[in-house]
């Protein structure tokens, strides 16, 4: 209980200090946006994306169709299912 309460008080001030102390013109979180919206990293983000997306696309899916297959084949079986 006392590892939590530790926990979440770094993390609240961590927090704080982010959005409330300034390190030069901007905040830490304020530095973190400026540089997530440069040129450099939108180029990244969609390079990522072209990359990255048949996979993702490939996984989902996979996942989709691993719930059908739960889905459908869960109703009446299992050790759970009661036979007469």
């Amino acid at each position: 209980m006392i590892r939590l309460i530790l926990w979440l008080a770094l993390i609240g001030a961590f927090v704080w200090a982010g959005s409330t102390v300034m390190l030069g013109k901007r905040t830490l979180f304020g530095h973190v946006r400026a540089i997530w919206h440069t040129e450099e990293m939108q180029e990244l983000k969609d390079g990522v994306k072209e990359t990255a997306g048949p996979t993702v696309q490939r996984v989902k899916r996979g996942v989709e169709a691993g719930l059908k297959a739960v889905s459908g084949s869960a109703v009446g079986s299992g050790s759970g299912s009661a036979t007469p």
